[in-house]
């Protein structure tokens, strides 16, 4: 019997990554820079399983893989940019939209007090990003020439005593379209990154809403020490 490609893919692709954690190893990294990379590469394995097991056939996972890694790969590049002080929101949701054709401008509103993520929450916020473009592409705003994402931000500084840290919360909204179903027609890998990969990594809590014109995504969270709010703009 032939192997299907997706698993022997999955099979090579981590034993690149077995290559890798011992090559880091044997460099004597500092202990923080081998924790970032091995979190990265346990992220890339998720991904990659989870890919294929959520793809209905070996050309939906090799698309939606190469898409995945691709996002990967620009918060990654990003981040190394920008070092110590981590990558804007704003630039995620841009460069993001961006590689799907939608500009800032046209059929995207962003907006939000600026905002820096370093290793951690950036890569998990770029994925949650990610999943919601390319699901804005295939089945929401951006099927049609009206189709409108807005996409905002806000923190807001608990005023009780309590030490409460700040609260972030992430709105992404489309409209434009019409008489879309209550729920959605599947729920996959982008569901799950949005649902529970949120919640483990950011404690996060992620409300999803099929509305008639467009999706409503709200991401609301503690913030955390991995995301900081710069006062003014560089």
């Amino acid at each position: 019997m032939n192997q299907d490609p997706r698993d022997a893919r999955i099979e090579e692709l981590e034993a690149e990554n077995r290559r890798l954690r011992r090559f880091l190893d044997e460099k004597g990294l500092p202990a923080e820079q081998r924790h970032q990379v091995r979190n990265t590469l346990a992220m890339l394995r998720a991904i990659i399983r989870r890919s294929a097991e959520t793809s209905d056939s070996v050309e939906t996972y090799a698309a939606h893989l190469d898409g995945r890694l691709d996002a990967v790969a620009r918060v990654l590049n990003a981040l190394m940019r920008t070092v110590p002080e981590g990558v804007g929101l704003h630039s995620l949701v841009a460069d993001e939209l961006l590689a799907h054709l939608a500009r800032e401008g046209e059929q995207v509103a962003i907006e939000g007090p600026n905002l820096r993520l370093r290793p951690g929450a950036a890569e998990v916020f770029a994925m949650a990003i990610h999943e919601l473009a390319v699901n804005a592409v295939e089945h929401g705003a951006l099927t049609v020439p009206q189709g409108r994402i807005q996409v905002t931000w806000n923190v807001t500084t608990p005023t009780d005593s309590t030490g409460s840290r700040p609260h972030l919360t992430f709105t992404w909204l489309e409209q434009g379209l019409e008489g879309l179903p209550a729920d959605p027609p599947h729920r996959g890998f982008g569901t799950e990154v949005l649902e529970r990969s949120l919640r483990y990594e950011l404690k996060a809590e992620t409300r999803l809403t099929f509305e008639p014109e467009g999706l409503r995504c709200t991401i609301s969270l503690p913030l955390p020490p991995q995301i900081t709010v710069v006062e003014e703009d560089e």
